[in-house]
């Protein structure tokens, strides 16, 4: 008599750029008798988050549907927020799209995590109530709806000078060059590049007619104004880019995270509280080169299953047009690789074993 064995149930949460790329890649190795795969997300469309600046400033992106980009795989999507984890009895809480059906408790065998990260005001007053966010599409279509509303000469403040702000920036300058745009940097103005880099940066801003106010740190925002330690600066639109806050679900479970509610991991980002979960992307507290914790961001994000991102700036510096085609192959090379996870791959499927790490290490 043939002995009836249950299905290994994985269950992905969070379609980033690596919950997506680790849903496909397991999709690939493992075998369907032996494994079931639910990837768990809020919207049933691929979010590029690295344009979001350029959704906000008018322009339309491509729509990169889950349904299409995982048809044929067996990898099931669940639309819905995840509300809860308890990690003890290995389930997963999560509450459906408004009006779409009941709140549902899934249950799993390994978990892989990757939430992600959202906007941080870091507890500046004022900041949640009148600055608007990029990390993500709701927050890009607010800002969206708000620029198309101001007038001509209306001031439009970007709070933060790492490579998003500097992107929101130079695309509303472009895009609106009727506005008065200015950025706020807490240092020199592309003190992270090379200086080949920032002497060019510092052009650009010079042709757009963006006004950098450096070496200032945002202490408040107002609804017509931002404060900062070198004074006050106009601003009926404030653009927040100070960086990333991950998921606050993780910390309200029993998994061990650090100090920035990230989850500790081992080599083979596996939790190392509980075995079972793997966290990956923003969500992981990995160590790169120095032992320093890897940014936040999509080009550390995707491979830290497998290898460090080396976060150095270069002597080199791409200019002009050369440089905006070799970002857009980036980002074009980001989204193809979620919808093409396992390109170059063997394709050989794997078995299923009975050790959580055999099963989603390869996922990761």
């Amino acid at each position: 008599m043939q002995q009836n064995i249950q299905q290994h149930r994985v269950i992905v949460i969070g379609a980033g750029y690596t919950g997506a790329s680790a849903a496909g890649r397991l999709a690939r190795r493992l075998r369907r008798e032996d494994v079931s795969i639910t990837l768990v997300n809020a919207e049933a469309d691929f979010v590029e988050r690295v344009r979001m600046h350029q959704l906000a400033v008018g322009q339309d992106l491509r729509p990169r549907p889950f349904d299409e980009m995982f048809a044929g795989t067996g990898v099931r999507l669940r639309l819905g927020k995840v509300t809860g984890i308890d990690v003890d009895r290995r389930t997963v809480s999560v509450t459906a799209p408004e009006g779409t059906g009941e709140p549902e408790t899934l249950s799993y065998d390994t978990l892989v995590y990757a939430l992600g990260s959202a906007w941080s005001t870091r507890a500046v007053p004022g900041a949640a109530e009148h600055a608007h966010d990029i990390a993500g599409r709701p927050g890009a279509l607010r800002l969206r709806g708000r620029l198309a509303a101001v007038a001509p000469g209306t001031p439009v403040v970007v709070v933060g000078g790492g490579l998003t702000g500097v992107e929101a920036a130079t695309e509303l300058a472009e895009t609106r060059p009727d506005l008065d745009v200015a950025l706020v940097a807490r240092g020199a103005l592309g003190d992270w590049l090379s200086p080949k880099g920032a002497r060019h940066l510092r052009k650009v801003f010079t042709d757009l007619r963006i006004t950098a106010h450096e070496h200032a740190d945002v202490t408040a925002v107002h609804a017509d104004r931002v404060t900062t330690t070198e004074g006050d600066v106009p601003a009926a639109i404030t653009v927040w880019t100070t960086g990333f806050a991950v998921h606050p679900i993780a910390r309200a479970t029993a998994l061990e995270t650090g100090d920035t509610g990230q989850i500790v991991v081992d080599a083979t980002m596996r939790s190392t509280s509980h075995p079972d979960v793997y966290a990956i992307g923003d969500a992981a507290l990995v160590a790169g080169p120095g032992g320093k914790p890897l940014r936040m961001s999509c080009a550390s994000g995707i491979p830290t299953a497998w290898q460090a991102a080396d976060d150095r700036a270069i002597s080199a510096a791409l200019t002009g047009r050369v440089a905006a085609l070799y970002k857009e192959l980036v980002c074009k090379g980001a989204a193809w690789g979620v919808a093409n996870p396992t390109m170059g791959l063997p394709a050989r499927r794997r078995r299923v074993t009975t050790e959580p790490a055999r099963v989603t290490a390869t996922a990761a």
